[in-house]
């Protein structure tokens, strides 16, 4: 990343951030013409409470950031799942705004599918997304069946709980506000997911991956790590025609968010869905990453530099025009 800066003749420097530095990391910003931004929005029991008011403040001032926190909260939190549900690579999600709400709308549901999947709003690695799945030789009531409960995080195993436990466990997702989605499980989840990187609304690479948390045991001899494929690979070709012709405008129309808006730095992930009668693969969106999306293709780094300086310019004419009018 910063050679692809330096590359281009800017100076890139790293800043790191926590919330009990967040005075001093203010000041470090305020200086800088942008500011890239890959922070875990939930790490070890921390938020981004802190960061994202700071940010505000920061890009109010006129430094360009990316990705801007409202932008974040629009387009890569698990709610634009539900948001994006009508679109051809959408699946049939809920949304579930509090814990009595989930307790009162979610076993009914599990009856009907018998697997479902809950997301908390945001999260990485796994954590807080759950595989639900009813426990047919349970033996306890309709009312309150055992069900098998798959954290997605790693190294977790199965646990077969009462589901009224199982939704307990989920209250605390609820805290500040959050929010849980649901969503079929996805059956070709075994064959790996394809995560699709993005620079604005161009596709700058590929990778195909096997995450584990949500496989059966039985399917976990998938290869590990990733392998970056470029934007040209043919066996994604039809993924990126569909990616940047039809579902990124579309998404972008939903959530009313400009081009320009869009993060220099974010992703897209997609399992399998159905094949077509001609035998195709269909492609079902799982998630949306835009606040800690590292690694990225390295090959993708010259556009990714190229984008933030024409942002960034872009917000110096703005503000300069701005300043001219006043």
């Amino acid at each position: 990343m910063f050679a692809a800066f330096a590359a281009l003749g800017v100076a890139a420097e790293p800043i790191v951030y926590s919330d009990e530095r967040a005075e001093t990391v203010r000041e470090q910003l305020l200086e800088l013409d942008g500011v890239l931004v890959w922070v875990n929005p939930i790490e070890q029991g921390l938020d981004r409470s802190t960061l994202d008011p700071l940010l505000r403040e920061v890009a109010a001032a006129g430094v360009w950031v990316s990705a801007h926190p409202d932008v974040i909260l629009t387009m890569a939190t698990k709610k634009v799942l539900v948001e994006t549900r009508e679109m051809s690579c959408g699946t049939d999600t809920r949304l579930y705004r509090s814990a009595s709400e989930l307790r009162d709308r979610f076993p009914a549901r599990l009856a009907e599918r018998d697997a479902l999947v809950l997301k908390q709003q945001c999260g990485m690695g796994g954590d807080g997304v759950w595989k639900v799945e009813l426990n047919a030789a349970g033996g306890a009531s309709t009312d309150d069946p055992w069900v098998w409960a798959q954290h997605a995080a790693r190294d977790s195993n199965p646990e077969r709980l009462l589901l009224s436990e199982f939704l307990l466990r989920c209250e605390r997702y609820f805290s500040g506000g959050g929010l849980m989605v649901e969503q079929p499980f996805l059956e070709r989840i075994s064959e790996g997911m394809i995560r699709v990187y993005l620079t604005h609304n161009e596709v700058v690479g590929f990778a195909h991956q096997f995450p584990r948390g949500l496989v059966s045991p039985t399917q976990s001899e998938a290869p590990s790590g990733k392998v970056f494929e470029f934007p040209t690979a043919a066996v994604y070709s039809p993924l990126r025609s569909l990616m940047e012709s039809k579902w990124v405008p579309e998404m972008q129309q939903i959530l009313d968010l400009e081009t320009r808006s869009l993060p220099v730095i974010w992703d897209a992930d997609f399992v399998y869905g159905q094949k077509t009668p001609s035998g195709d693969d269909t492609y079902l969106l799982c998630e949306i990453n835009a606040s800690s999306t590292f690694a990225f293709p390295e090959h993708a780094m010259p556009a990714v530099a190229q984008a933030a300086i024409t942002r960034i310019c872009l917000v110096h004419s703005a503000n300069a025009a701005r300043l001219q009018r006043q």
